[in-house]
């Protein structure tokens, strides 16, 4: 089928036509076939590279051309990030929404096209975003994350109110991995396109005794290590392609890219230019070592990298330089990343409680589907490695031979439909019990069990709780949230830790900071780190020499997660009392991505805790706000007037006050060859220049200039 006889936009026919794309891949006609164009709901399950994105956009563009807007549903923020770059630049207005949680943002919608994690569309949803009425088309990426415990609930749920709020919307949902597609298109009367068709040939196989045996067939690799992974990766490199290799943990990861490094010793100007900018911004033995792998043509990438670090190793990867990453198997979920030979080294991975558990098969596919770059190779290649037979014929059952696990709803767990069921009366999308059974039952989860009175059970436990907390109230059969229960709604909190917070408040005999970092971190929806046995020592120190300050008592039996809320709350204690970011690294074994991930959990729930101070102890109000710029920035209270300040972040402000500056008022009466000195001539020049049109008090954002490194550039 030619992009020519499409109904789509001259201007997107150009832009294809630039591109080298005239000709729709199997898969794509046959949607075109089963009413891409004709508001058809379509289901489409399809390998990775088969061209999943380009039917959205064809379906995006062509409702753009009938003045529709297109709202595109991705499960991270990175992937958000990515899908709004590849849609820019083609003809359209494209927005980009995944921070705050209590904002409309209205804004957004003057675009034609809006990509949105579930959650943030979720609260877009809670604070009644207008513009949601006018979106004729929703595309949901990764849909078989429907699956997924943590976020599974909130994508059905969103799913479910935009179909009820905009009955007539076209649904495109997309996956790679989905072992039982039919339910899941029933549920969202739409058509199904399934196939297993892919533009680059993916062979499967085991690495076994120097071997990679495949189903038809077996290739001998040379040993030129004593290593099965090294011998792998030359493997490949020998024949000019890439490796992505998945490893079952960080330090794994690490380990492995430094013995990748040694074996390939590349020479190429092009890696002296990345390990050069990743040494610019490496500030811990971690992104040392990340920039000397990168200089001999290996790279590791994990969540505990910061964002400008992976995006480095990305960008080098894609353009042929680095030929090795290891990861963790957050990759193959987030990013498009093909590579010649896909490498499952470990197919195990701890588990808290469980020790190590082989992975789904889903993930194996996930991962077996980065194989294969389009255009750049002849085929691609998924490998397992297996240490004798009897673990090669388990390996080629339990992966290899089997489909992607069946997908099941997630939203009967009694914490997440609770949540939810707030949501649905503070946003008034029911009124009454009977309208949330009514409304329940649209749920794919009463469409996969539709003699189960689970679901009845567990919502009369969330409304009890709800009422019981004062977020709810029945007036005759009419149920309405409260100004606390919209609150929380608003605020997109976990009711029970809103609860928490509320009661933790309330009980303190004073306010500390300690105090309410350790409350927060106890809540449902921080995560907090992991404490191994070595912590022990440390932590019941610090619980000793600041009882008094903490809010929480330690109780028999909550051992674990009390320790790990307290670990997490010393980390941020830390962060804002302004201790380096290397010492916080290596003292709680973290990376800067990490300290990022944790910083912004901390500051919305320090945002949220604000506001319910406000309503229920006033008293505590104005330290939790002061406390929250505190957060946001890293810094102690003493720099709090000169934070405030735009283009000085928390080394500045530290470089300031050291020099004797502690407030604007002394910054704008100092001597301007002294603030010169201090800031470097270009930002005291743009700092005094403010000053001078505007008063300080009005400048409450901070907006780092290139090459200040603050939190804010690990954001991803």
């Amino acid at each position: 089928m030619k992009v020519d006889s499409l109904p789509i936009p001259a201007y997107l026919k150009e832009k294809y036509h630039s591109l080298g794309l005239v000709d729709l891949y199997p898969p794509q006609a046959e949607c075109v076939e089963k009413g891409l164009f004709k508001d058809t709901n379509l289901l489409v399950t399809i390998p990775t590279a088969s061209g999943k994105t380009l039917i959205a956009e064809l379906a995006m563009h062509f409702h753009a051309s009938r003045n529709g807007r297109s709202l595109y549903i991705v499960p991270l923020k990175a992937l958000a990030s990515e899908k709004f770059d590849e849609f820019g630049g083609k003809g359209l207005r494209v927005g980009i929404s995944t921070g705050d949680f209590d904002r409309r943002d209205d804004y957004l919608g003057r675009n034609d096209i809006i990509v949105a994690t579930s959650e943030k569309v979720d609260s877009l949803i809670r604070n009644r975003a207008s513009w949601l009425r006018d979106i004729s088309l929703l595309v949901v990426d990764e849909v078989h994350l429907l699956d997924d415990p943590s976020r599974g609930p909130t994508l059905e749920m969103v799913i479910a109110k935009m179909r009820a709020r905009n009955p007539h919307m076209q649904v495109i949902a997309l996956s790679a991995t989905i072992g039982n597609p039919q339910p899941l298109a029933s549920w969202l009367d739409a058509a199904l396109i399934t196939s297993t068709w892919r533009p680059v040939n993916l062979r499967q196989g085991i690495y076994l005794d120097g071997k990679i045996l495949f189903e038809q067939n077996a290739r001998v690799v040379a040993p030129v290590s004593k290593h099965d992974d090294i011998n792998l990766l030359m493997d490949t490199v020998a024949e000019g392609g890439q490796c992505l290799f998945f490893v079952s943990s960080r330090k794994n990861a690490e380990a492995f890219a430094k013995r990748a490094a040694k074996a390939l010793t590349c020479d190429d100007p092009g890696l002296s230019r990345y390990q050069e900018r990743l040494k610019k911004i490496a500030g811990t033995d971690m992104g040392e070592s990340l920039a000397s792998c990168v200089g001999l043509g290996a790279a590791f990438h994990h969540a505990g990298l910061p964002r400008e670090a992976r995006t480095i190793v990305e960008e080098g990867f894609r353009k042929g330089l680095i030929k090795c990453i290891s990861s963790t198997p957050t990759l193959a979920a987030g990013l498009n990343l093909p590579a010649r030979r896909v490498v499952v080294r470990d197919y195990r991975r701890y588990e808290t409680g469980e020790g190590m558990i082989p992975i789904p098969a889903r993930e194996y596919h996930q991962m077996a589907g980065r194989a294969g770059r389009p255009r750049l190779d002849p085929y691609g290649e998924a490998v397992l490695i297996a240490k004798d037979t009897q673990e090669y014929q388990s390996l080629l059952e339990f992966y290899i031979q089997s489909p992607p696990e069946d997908v099941h709803s997630q939203i009967a767990n009694e914490s997440a439909l609770t949540t939810h069921i707030l949501s649905l009366i503070a946003s008034e999308f029911v009124n009454s019990k009977n309208e949330i059974q009514e409304f329940l039952g649209r749920t794919f989860y009463q469409h996969q069990h539709r003699a189960s009175r689970l679901m009845d059970a567990v919502t009369v436990r969330g409304l009890q709780f709800l009422e019981d907390a004062e977020m709810v109230v029945e007036t005759g059969t009419r149920l309405s949230a409260t100004e606390y229960g919209t609150l929380v709604s608003q605020l997109y909190i976990d009711p029970r830790g809103a609860e928490s917070i509320v009661n933790g408040m309330r009980s303190a005999r004073a306010y500390s900071d300690i105090g309410l970092l350790q409350l927060l971190c106890s809540t449902p929806d921080m995560y907090t780190l992991y404490v191994n046995n070595r912590d022990l020592h440390y932590l019941d120190r610090y619980l000793l020499e600041h009882e008094d300050a903490l809010w929480i008592p330690l109780e028999f039996g909550e051992e674990e997660p009390y320790y790990r809320a307290l670990k997490t709350a010393m980390l941020l204690s830390d962060w804002a009392s302004e201790v380096p970011e290397a010492t916080m690294c290596e003292r709680y074994s973290v990376g800067p991505g990490d300290i990022f991930n944790l910083v912004e959990s901390s500051n919305w729930l320090m945002h949220a805790s604000g506001r319910l101070a406000g309503m229920f102890t006033p008293k505590y109000a104005r330290e939790i706000r002061e406390f929250e710029i505190c957060m946001k920035h890293g810094v102690k209270r003493e720099l709090l007037p000169l934070i405030r300040l735009r283009n000085i972040g928390r080394v500045r402000a530290r470089s300031l006050f050291t020099n004797g500056i502690t407030s604007p008022e002394e910054l704008k009466m100092a001597d301007h060859g002294k603030v010169a000195t201090i800031l470097g001539r270009g930002v005291a020049a743009q700092v005094l220049r403010q000053m001078e049109q505007k008063d300080h008090a009005d400048d409450t954002e901070e907006t780092p200039v290139p090459g200040q490194r603050t939190l804010s550039s690990f954001q991803g």
